[in-house]
């Protein structure tokens, strides 16, 4: 009996490990909102009630909306994300950046599987919101581990109002199965996993409007060049969301 205990509560501690930290989501939006400049703050419900932070953004007239979704363990302002949001609102796109489930620190990529159902949810509800808004041409944009989160809501939606995803140095993963079409881009000095995957997201692009592009003399986020990748992101999403 003393033996089933502390299994179960091992068990039980490895499921506490590996779920969403929502204490550690409110910390990171008690922090950040007071130093966003520009945008509003907007609150999206999930169906077991919880609330989590999106940051709107958007021009007087928009060419269409952007969903941004940022990588692991961070926030809606952080990093190219962060720089995407202001950015490709300057160029024409109302923005939506949302928070995504993050863990505790300690969790690893593998281990945020575990929060791809949640964070279908996030960008599903994201999507209604700016439905509800009036825009009609939506394309998501993520980040790292952010594509991964992507992926797997697209693959679990395929009916989803989203027209075109711009996926930002995604490791690990590919398009199988994803029917939009896909801009898929990686830096020159990019992270080993999504150096390794390149030629097999490239191959499986299944849309005749995807698209994959390096960006030269830049890193895994993109620092020093995000007006290009921004520009980039905006090119593409001016010939393929119409």
């Amino acid at each position: 009996m003393r033996s089933l205990i502390l299994i179960l509560a091992f068990l039980a501690g490895m499921q506490s490990a590996l779920a969403a930290d929502r204490g550690r989501e409110q910390r990171w939006a008690d922090e950040i909102l007071p130093a966003v400049l520009e945008g509003d703050p907007v609150w999206l419900a999930q169906a077991d009630g919880h609330k989590f932070l999106g940051l709107y953004l958007a021009p007087a007239k928009a060419a269409g909306a952007v969903i941004l979704v940022h990588g692991m363990g961070v926030h809606p302002d952080f990093g190219v994300i962060g720089a995407l949001r202001t950015r490709l609102a300057e160029m024409g796109y109302a923005t939506l950046s949302i928070q995504m489930p993050v863990q505790g620190r300690e969790a690893g990529p593998g281990d945020y599987t575990e929060t791809f159902p949640e964070a279908s949810e996030r960008i599903a509800k994201a999507a209604a919101w700016l439905q509800a808004k009036g825009y009609g041409r939506i394309a998501l944009v993520s980040h790292s581990l952010g594509g991964r989160m992507a992926r797997a809501h697209f693959l679990a939606s395929k009916s989803a109002p989203i027209k075109a995803w711009a996926a930002l140095s995604m490791g690990f993963d590919d398009y199988k199965g994803v029917p939009l079409p896909v801009l898929d881009v990686y830096a020159e000095v990019d992270h080993p996993p999504v150096m390794m995957m390149t030629t097999t997201r490239k191959q499986t692009q299944a849309h005749a409007l995807s698209e994959q592009r390096q960006l030269a003399a830049t890193n895994h986020f993109y620092e020093g060049k995000e007006a290009e990748a921004a520009a980039l992101v905006r090119d593409w999403l001016g010939r393929v969301l119409k």
